[in-house]
């Protein structure tokens, strides 16, 4: 299964695309009811369920794991409220077993509940009988068929204040921007993503989930040196506030880059000195003198923000970094410089930059438009057209975006990276790949994916310190 992620209307086109190509549409359910049915009997053993079947084609989907599950040995009843409508009346007819109302007592007896409601296509707040369900699941294990119903197959965002936590989603083709976006992913459970016959060309799209498929790390090539594998600089701030710039610095090492300098102010040099090795430490003078050290075109990839400070001068130094030609990634107080002045920022940025905000930092150069959007990937994509440069929308489900509107959401990404430094850490990580050549893009999702699967593997006590120490495991992995 490929790495695409599909809005609701493209799956709707998708599917019509099988139809027309000669899959028919009760095809289609009968393979999807087959996949969910097979998804849930190798997770739950055979018990008393409760299938909640509502009147489209989600509902159809459901009397067809009613069916497949009670010929499995589980003891099934189906809930229903309205008629079926279309294919899902023909799938209804063939359910010869229990029916009951929608009502919470349909739900009495039950060990499994199966939530045939209603898919990702819901544009409403539940209501009436199927809200009173919804209601009454308590801590009942759902499986859900295409997406928990209450839930936005676009946003990830429940559509009112009624909706399914599942443990198991079983959805079709491919995932959907809410099996991704948060709290979506969190009320999904596991996902699983089934082939029901749609043809792999239907799924043509700009947006993908951030996976190892959608890039190439830059291994080093057996002729190669550390000069060929990049020299990325980090820029760090005054004597009391040089450790971000130092976790970036080590990161950059660890993601590969041949060479990694960090850049001091002649203040911190005897800090900064003190406390790396294999790291250089250039010093510099304010911005002429960052000017002249970026004048070695040798130096490719340059990161700037963490610990530097808000105001003037770190204006000065993006400016200069941004005239280098290398390729730049602007996190935290470089982002925060400009937030009287976004456009002056966005005038100078190029196709070689990346924009790491988190949400505060991204309302301050972009804001309102977090409000505004619909999703956290449509902030994303508006926010990179307008920059004009890729835009990294930190959180746990990152989303990237560049100005073309090709996207990436993250999905990798546990909760103990809210930690102090993970962010420096992540633009050191960006920096270190794209010095080796990556593109702006594909360096902004390498290295997030890197940061995720390092968090991962590390688990909970993890601090900022440990994650550079984790890319070797994470590197093997990804080799291997």
């Amino acid at each position: 299964m490929t790495n695409e992620v599909l809005t609701n209307a493209q799956m709707a086109k998708a599917d019509a695309y099988a139809v027309a190509h000669g899959v028919p549409s009760l095809t289609l359910m009968e393979n999807a009811g087959q996949a969910a049915a097979n998804a849930i009997a190798a997770r739950f053993k055979p018990c008393p369920v409760t299938v909640l079947c509502g009147p489209g084609n989600n509902g159809g989907d459901g009397f067809v794991v009613a069916r497949l599950l009670d010929e499995s040995g589980f003891t099934v009843r189906v809930a229903q409220d309205a008629e079926p409508k279309g294919d899902a009346l023909a799938m209804s007819d063939k359910w010869k077993g229990t029916r009951v109302a929608m009502a919470p007592e349909a739900l009495d007896g039950a060990r499994l509940v199966v939530d045939g409601l209603f898919g990702a296509g819901l544009s409403r707040p539940l209501e009436g009988a199927y809200a009173q369900v919804v209601e009454a699941l308590n801590d009942l294990p759902v499986a859900a068929i295409d997406v928990p119903s209450g839930l936005s197959g676009d946003t990830g965002q429940p559509l009112g204040g009624v909706v399914v936590k599942a443990v198991l989603t079983v959805t079709f083709f491919r995932k959907k921007p809410g099996h991704l976006l948060l709290p979506g992913r969190a009320l999904c459970g596991e996902i699983v993503v089934s082939d029901i016959g749609i043809p792999s060309q239907a799924a043509a799209t700009g947006l993908h989930e951030n996976t190892p498929g959608l890039w190439r790390y830059p291994w080093p090539e057996a002729e190669g040196h550390k000069y060929t594998r990049g020299h990325c600089v980090v820029v760090s701030g005054g004597p009391a506030h040089t450790g971000a710039a130092r976790l970036a610095a080590r990161a950059a090492l660890r993601a590969g880059a041949g060479l990694v300098s960090v850049a001091s102010p002649p203040e911190a040099l005897g800090v900064n000195a003190a406390h790396l090795m294999a790291v250089m430490v250039k010093g510099f003078d304010g911005a002429p003198g960052l000017a002249q050290f970026l004048s070695d075109k040798r130096l490719n990839a340059v990161a700037l923000g963490p610990g530097l400070g808000v105001g003037g001068e770190t204006r000065a130094l993006v400016d200069v970094a941004l005239k280098s030609g290398a390729g730049v990634v602007l996190d935290a107080d470089a982002i925060t410089s400009f937030k009287d002045d976004p456009e002056a920022l966005f005038n100078r940025l190029h196709d070689r930059c990346v924009l790491t905000p988190h949400a505060g930092e991204f309302e301050r150069l972009f804001p309102g438009l977090l409000d505004e959007s619909a999703s956290k990937l449509e902030a994303a994509r508006t926010a990179a057209a307008r920059a004009g440069c890729v835009v990294l929308l930190k959180g746990g489900d990152t989303v990237i975006a560049d100005p073309s509107g090709k996207a990436a959401i993250n999905a990798n990404a546990p909760p103990w990276l809210a930690t102090a430094g993970a962010g420096d850490v992540l633009a050191g990580l960006i920096a270190g790949v794209l010095a080796q050549g990556m593109s702006a893009f594909e360096a902004a999702c390498c290295g997030v994916w890197l940061h995720g699967d390092a968090a991962s593997r590390f688990g909970p006590g993890l601090i900022a310190e440990d994650l550079p120490e984790m890319l070797p495991q994470v590197l093997r992995g990804l080799r291997g």
